[in-house]
């Protein structure tokens, strides 16, 4: 009734007569409802009608908050806590202000002084609760959201950070505890069974987390959460054909996501019905473009199926979005030696290189590559700059005999023959199809026949 009063009055340019309380309650409801310059004009009116009032100089306090003047808020609280200094609003004002100046120790501080001039302690309770959040207290955190469950069984934030506090403290088996008390409490709360999920299926319990996720959604049938969290354990049972109808649920229940047709695309390829898992990956980039994960899996698709052109056109899509990774450039590289075409293979290795990928199986590739072309020097110097991270491996060993051979460096190329035989003597076999012509020299055949008499 006071609201259309204020509003009937701001339309007429009236001025009416509001007690205290009403004020209040006008001001409040427009914050809450984010109207503030609303609040605002109900605060002015407010204070012009009732000047000494501490709860509205409070709420002026809060709106000096809302509009980041922190300097104004805190000198209009100090004037307040002279007037009324065993008034718990201050002190927890103190506290929004030192939270926001970073000084969450002199918040705690400001709301334990709060606690003991209140008889409603739940909102002080969830703001020191925060308050430790921030300096990663996640034990006394966890205290204090305990206490604002305990007091509202409904408080689902309160429940969400007390499992975020064991999540981060790494206390699954707790967290599961809990939650199962918590159930025991209120078994009709399908956010308890939805957490008590996940915990188990943190900790690979998929058989536990399934029955969870089930009552979940047994308690709420529309929660999106619950079925993503059901098909996902299911995978990982390898019930991949459930999986899929519980994807396909979220798509019922809210519009179609990139998530879940990946997801359902990614069932379907474990099923080995590769051209419904593309049909789906082609769904999930038709939704959303800028995913080069779908991208990604369409590629691997194409490649399984041979279809090399296809593959090198939708990785192209991958690595315009992520050009930097360097698992899309290897792919890049396998793709294009599957076209012969070598050139943009070497790009390839070398942009994986550049990405910090120095694994050995690039190197070789690389060489391998570029010995192909007969770009010797370059493939000397790859095997040359793996073999200083890689030490004593039969494949650049041998890899270095035949460089150095078609160099004509044949004391290098003995050396490492050698080399190679004393690491890994059958593997010897990749001279003759890397560089054939070595399988004629007849010094290096002789070593290699000598070499296998001795170790019969």
């Amino acid at each position: 009734m006071s609201l259309v009063k204020f509003e009937s009055m701001l339309k007429t340019n009236s001025i009416y007569f509001f007690d205290l309380v009403e004020f209040e309650e006008i001001i409040i409801h427009y914050l809450d409802v984010g109207k503030v310059s609303l609040a605002k004009k109900a605060l002015q009116l407010g204070l012009e009608q009732h000047p000494a009032s501490v709860d509205l100089k409070l709420l002026q306090v809060e709106l000096y908050l809302i509009d980041n003047e922190v300097e104004k808020a805190s000198k209009l609280l100090k004037r307040i806590a002279v007037i009324s200094p065993n008034n718990d609003e201050v002190y927890i004002q103190k506290a929004t202000i030192a939270s926001k100046k970073g000084m969450h120790k002199e918040a705690i501080i400001a709301l334990e002084k709060a606690l003991t001039l209140t008889n409603d302690p739940f909102d002080i309770w969830s703001l020191l609760g925060m308050e430790h959040l921030y300096l990663d207290n996640f034990k006394s955190a966890r205290t204090y959201f305990i206490k604002c469950l305990e007091e509202d069984l409904e408080d689902y934030a309160a429940l969400y950070n007390i499992v975020y506090c064991f999540d981060m403290d790494e206390k699954h088996e707790e967290s599961i505890d809990y939650l199962n008390s918590y159930v025991d409490k209120n078994p009709y709360c399908e956010v308890a069974w939805h957490q008590l999920g996940r915990q188990f299926f943190i900790l690979k319990n998929y058989k536990e987390a399934l029955i969870a996720f089930d009552y979940a959604v047994l308690v709420d049938e529309s929660f999106i959460g619950g079925y993503l969290e059901k098909a996902k354990t299911l995978e990982e049972l390898g019930n991949y054909k459930e999986a899929i109808d519980n994807y396909l649920i979220t798509l019922e229940l809210d519009d179609a996501t990139a998530y879940a047709y990946v997801r359902i695309g990614q069932c379907y390829e474990k099923l080995l019905k590769l051209d419904t898992a593309i049909s789906y990956y082609k769904k999930a980039v038709h939704e959303d473009p800028l995913l080069d994960k779908a991208w990604i899996l369409l590629t691997n698709c194409y490649y399984i199926q041979e279809n090399y052109a296809k593959a090198a056109h939708y990785l192209a899509k991958a690595i315009e979005i992520d050009g930097d990774n360097e698992l899309y450039w290897r792919r890049y590289a396998e793709i294009n030696i599957k076209l012969n075409f070598c050139e943009e293979a070497i790009v390839g290795y070398r942009n994986c290189l550049q990405l910090g990928d120095i694994s050995l199986e690039i190197y070789v590739s690389l060489a391998d590559v570029l010995s192909f072309l007969g770009e010797f020097k370059e493939a000397l110097r790859c095997i040359v700059n793996a073999n200083k991270l890689y030490k004593n491996i039969a494949e650049l060993e041998y890899r270095l005999a035949g460089l150095y051979y078609v160099m004509n460096k044949e004391g290098f190329a003995k050396t490492h023959l050698i080399n190679g035989l004393n690491i890994d003597f059958e593997y010897y076999t990749v001279l003759n199809q890397l560089f054939p012509s070595i399988a004629s020299y007849q010094p290096f055949q002789k070593l290699i026949a000598d070499y296998k008499k001795a170790t019969e």
